[in-house]
């Protein structure tokens, strides 16, 4: 497992970096928000251990950023900031849980560990595959045969429609209703444009074929045996 820490104060880094190795982590160390945030946005980190008053870029504004960079990593907030208000705003914020200064270090490591145990479990939660198309809710990133696909936002939500599903027939109407939010009209083929746009991106240019249509009734998602 892997963490980051980014914390200002020279001894409290050192303190935590060497006793999160200790306890069998990979841990990186940044002295400032700037310099943590570009560790988060280059590097993949199981965990975020985070001081809120930081120099360049405070930690709140590191939890926004983060978040709506799609970084889905577990995030615990330090600091001596200790309100209920200011526990609220961390949380609301995105992080996952807030540790108050002083704080002991066995604790911290709890807490650790819990949030990673939590994250693996939403991690396989929000990442698919089916043969060699991979989907990750949280980052919102496609690949097939490790190839990057950029689908727009409705194309998307098409997909993890489909591939939450895989080997289910979906009828048109029930497409039309899950993903569009309305009723099917027979005289229109805006489901049939919309998987034939999908199709030509996650198809096309790769096997095997994972969009099937059935005839007379709609399409289902599913990879052939032995895939």
């Amino acid at each position: 497992m892997k963490l980051l820490i980014v914390e200002d104060e020279v001894k409290t880094g050192e303190y935590l970096s060497k006793g999160l190795t200790e306890a069998g982590f990979v841990v990186d160390l940044a002295d400032n928000g700037m310099t943590g945030y570009h560790y988060a946005m280059t590097t993949d980190y199981d965990l975020l251990v985070l001081d809120i008053m930081l120099p360049d870029i405070n930690g709140w504004e590191s939890v926004k950023l983060l978040r709506s960079a799609g970084k889905g990593m577990p995030i615990l907030l330090l600091s001596a900031l200790g309100t209920v208000e200011h526990r609220v705003k961390g949380l609301e914020l995105g992080a996952d849980d807030y540790l108050i200064k002083p704080f002991a270090f066995a604790e911290l490591l709890a807490r650790v560990r819990t949030l990673l145990r939590r994250g693996s479990v939403v991690m396989a939660e929000s990442q698919f595959q089916v043969a060699n198309l991979l989907l990750d809710v949280v980052t919102r990133r496609v690949t097939r045969s490790g190839v990057k696909i950029t689908l727009t936002s409705k194309e998307f939500t098409l997909l993890e429609y489909f591939i939450r599903h895989s080997g289910e027939v979906l009828p048109r109407s029930l497409i039309a209703s899950q993903v569009w939010d309305m009723n099917f009209d027979s005289d229109t083929n805006a489901i049939d444009v919309a998987v034939k746009r999908l199709r030509a991106k996650i198809d096309n240019d790769f096997e095997p074929k994972l969009i099937h249509t059935v005839r007379g009734v709609g399409y289902v998602l599913e990879a052939p045996d032995g895939e």
